[in-house]
């Protein structure tokens, strides 16, 4: 029996971002994104490994070497809609958020299990690592644009922020494609 179920879920790429190395957290809008295992070549996540950051601060020391499954970062037109309302916004660009990918029809989708795959026709696969908390980095790309309205980003977008995830088969990526949700098959942890 497989250890992945696959669902009915389907997430339609509603927007593709290219985010490019350095510091900046500020995508750019494309029309394919083509994966390796490192990710997305040039892009600011890409790599099999990372330096550790905040987020890890608990097990190792900033800046260790660790593996990389903070390659893509993926959300739900639906959590960005509430976001946006909650912001008192008509929309959140998803450029303004370091966005990899953005979809539509996946429920709840920022509580999707970790290890769960995403799976484009083309075979390319992503393996979900964990929700993504909000930081204060996006609301800074959006006071730029919206004066007063980046320091609501952070407490608007808790619960919604999206995904990690890191490639497990190479493939593209292209505008409309659809993926599919598959779940890992266990029980939910109970100590």
């Amino acid at each position: 029996m497989p250890t992945l179920i696959e669902t009915e879920f389907l997430g339609e790429i509603t927007w593709l971002g290219h985010v490019p190395a350095g510091d900046e957290l500020r995508a750019k809008s494309v029309e394919q994104l083509d994966l390796g295992f490192d990710g997305e070549d040039g892009a600011r996540h890409a790599g099999v490994n990372r330096s550790s950051c905040v987020r890890v601060k608990n097990l190792y020391p900033q800046g260790t070497e660790i593996r990389n499954v903070r390659q893509l970062t993926i959300l739900s037109e639906e959590e960005l809609a509430l976001i946006a309302a909650e912001m008192g916004m008509d929309a959140v660009d998803p450029s303004h958020l370091g966005v990899s990918i953005v979809l539509r029809g996946i429920p709840d989708f920022t509580f999707v299990p970790p290890s769960s795959r995403l799976q484009a026709p083309d075979g390319a696969t992503m393996v979900v690592d964990m929700e993504n908390r909000p930081c204060i980095f996006p609301g800074k790309e959006i006071e730029r644009d919206h004066a007063g309205f980046g320091p609501k980003f952070k407490p608007a977008a808790k619960n919604r922020r999206g995904i990690t995830a890191w490639v497990e088969r190479p493939g593209s990526l292209v505008l409309g494609d659809t993926l599919r949700l598959f779940i890992p098959d266990q029980r939910a942890w109970a100590p």
